[in-house]
């Protein structure tokens, strides 16, 4: 961690005052006095402005603007470290007030209340050196004391616990409880310290839990790469809370990743596991291999295969015509041949109206404007968005694609992954694949173009163009496969497609436009003669051009 030498120096005597502030609890633990006391109340002051002064320090160094990346994180760290050491001091403050009102000054289990304030202090003195030398392992064992002096408590508590059922001596054994609370306290600031410096070694904030999941998966490549050694940079972060980082090794010569870790909830990284192992099984070499899987309570992490090459979207915004060119047959190709070998007989509903009845109070708590009750408009009957809702409901429910095939399930520009060198197309986010009706995918892959924030007009034409082909080579498909009801299918989804991607978009005017286009989806699909699906059209250009 790169620390001015001024900052330094101030982290070291802000690390002394708070050994000494420790160690003076543990003597009057030892042998209550009111000097002692005094030294730990009378120098409030002294830890918290060492703690400014690092702040200040911090803050001066991002305003210079000098430090970006790693330097960034580490001042970030820093800081926090500084909050949690002068925390510390005020909870050996609190514990002393509590002492203070002991009949006899003297507190109970005071042994072991000194021997945790050991941990403390052996804690303290490895923070200089950890930070100093960026050593994760040594962090590593900051972040230990905490469940160690927790277990500690526990007993503690339970014996004060059952000393004042027994309703003897209950004004010290009070104090006892309120005394062991605040050393338990100083193991969650440890425990922050810890995090902080192993965030700043990796470049990005990270838990302990994290860290311990990411170790365990490292251990599983065949680089085997000190885990001490890994640098992980924030990609991106799902809607769904998962955290998505490229991993990399310090000092390596092509700068590439080793591999992407994800973590998260666990039930969504045990989908997308199940996703990516069936993706193996149904059409190997198209989505990344999984390199370990844990779990560890709620949470789950994934590390999986680093794809070399550019997402659809990338290519679509800024990379020439040639290789949009090239990527979009390639993409026709793959989605082809996969629709037609995990093509099966029985007929599916991907009942789009009932996801989108799911999503719409999202919707609507983003967009309250969206939600409206049915009226009259110069005598005419104007039904709400929820009414065509229900109405289309029951329409759908007599349609059904003829056939399912196995799909994505989230097919955002952003989820496709093409290898120019390999001429290769890749799928990535792969937690919603299924077999189901492919217009799903269809119609996802269109809205998502739709939706992104461009206002070049060129460009825009470029992403209108896309959407209008892929929905040529999709309506092929269809006709080529005799399903007569795939326009109708498409305009539902894509009605699902416009209307709840709103919750995700703050940009009122794109917002307005996308659920408008989705209202007159519906409009349009429940004016249709059922009675010959065949000849429905999507409008297509009113839609996505005018």
């Amino acid at each position: 961690m790169r620390i001015p030498k001024h900052t330094r120096n101030n982290l070291r005597f802000l690390i002394a005052e708070v050994g000494s502030q420790v160690s003076n609890l543990q003597a009057y633990l030892a042998s209550p006095s009111a000097n002692v006391a005094r030294r730990i109340l009378d120098r409030s002051g002294y830890a918290y402005n060492l703690m400014l002064r690092i702040h200040d320090s911090c803050h001066n160094q991002v305003k210079k603007g000098g430090e970006s990346g790693n330097g960034s994180a580490s001042l970030r760290a820093l800081e926090s470290i500084a909050t949690d050491l002068e925390r510390i001091t005020g909870l050996c403050r609190e514990c002393i007030q509590q002492l203070n009102q002991l009949q006899d000054r003297r507190c109970p289990g005071a042994g072991t209340c000194k021997c945790m304030l050991d941990r403390i202090n052996s804690g303290l003195d490895r923070i200089e050196p950890a930070i100093r030398r960026s050593d994760t392992r040594m962090a590593l064992r900051i972040g230990r004391i905490k469940p160690r002096l927790d277990s500690a408590s526990r007993k503690l508590v339970k014996k004060y616990t059952a000393g004042l059922k027994r309703k003897k001596h209950t004004e010290d054994l009070v104090a006892g409880l309120f005394l062991v609370h605040g050393i338990e306290q100083m193991g969650d600031a440890m425990l922050n310290i810890s995090e902080a410096i192993i965030s700043a070694n990796l470049g990005q904030p990270i838990n302990i839990e994290r860290y311990t999941s990411l170790r365990a998966s490292m251990e599983q490549l065949d680089a085997a790469t000190d885990a001490s050694d890994l640098v992980a940079e924030p990609i991106a972060e799902t809607r769904s809370g998962s955290g998505i980082s490229g991993i990399s090794a310090s000092g390596q010569e092509d700068g590439g990743y080793i591999a992407i870790y994800k973590d998260g909830k666990k039930h969504k990284l045990r989908e997308e596991r199940r996703g990516l192992a069936s993706w193996k099984e149904i059409y190997p070499g198209l989505a990344p291999r999984i390199l370990s899987y844990h779990k560890r309570g709620q949470s789950a992490s994934l590390l999986i295969e680093h794809l070399a090459g550019l997402t659809f979207e990338q290519i679509l915004l800024h990379e020439p015509t040639r290789l949009l060119r090239q990527t979009r047959k390639q993409l026709n190709r793959t989605l082809i041949k996969v629709w037609r070998e995990t093509r099966t007989s029985k007929p599916v509903s991907a009942a789009y109206m009932r996801q989108l009845s799911k999503r719409l109070e999202e919707v609507y708590a983003i967009h309250p404007e969206f939600r409206q009750d049915d009226s009259r408009i110069c005598g005419k009957a104007v039904p709400s968005f929820g009414t065509l809702l229900k109405r289309a409901h029951r329409l759908e429910a007599g349609i059904k694609a003829p056939f399912s095939v196995y799909i994505h399930g989230d097919f955002n520009v952003d989820n496709i992954i093409y290898d120019p060198l390999e001429k290769k197309i890749n799928f990535i986010d792969l937690h919603r694949s299924r077999y189901m009706d492919y217009v799903q995918d269809v119609s996802v892959f269109m809205v998502s173009n739709y939706r992104l924030q461009i206002f070049d007009a060129p460009l825009r034409r470029r992403i209108m163009i896309v959407t209008q082909d892929f929905y040529r080579f999709a309506a092929a498909f269809a006709g080529k496969s005799g399903d007569r009801t795939f326009e109708l299918r498409l305009a539902l989804g894509l009605a699902r497609s416009f209307a709840t991607s709103t919750r995700f978009i703050l940009d009122k005017s794109l917002a307005r436009a996308m659920f408008l286009r989705a209202r007159y989806l519906l409009e349009q699909v429940l004016a249709a003669d059922l009675k010959d699906p065949a000849s429905f059209r999507v409008p297509v250009e009113e839609v996505f051009i005018g």
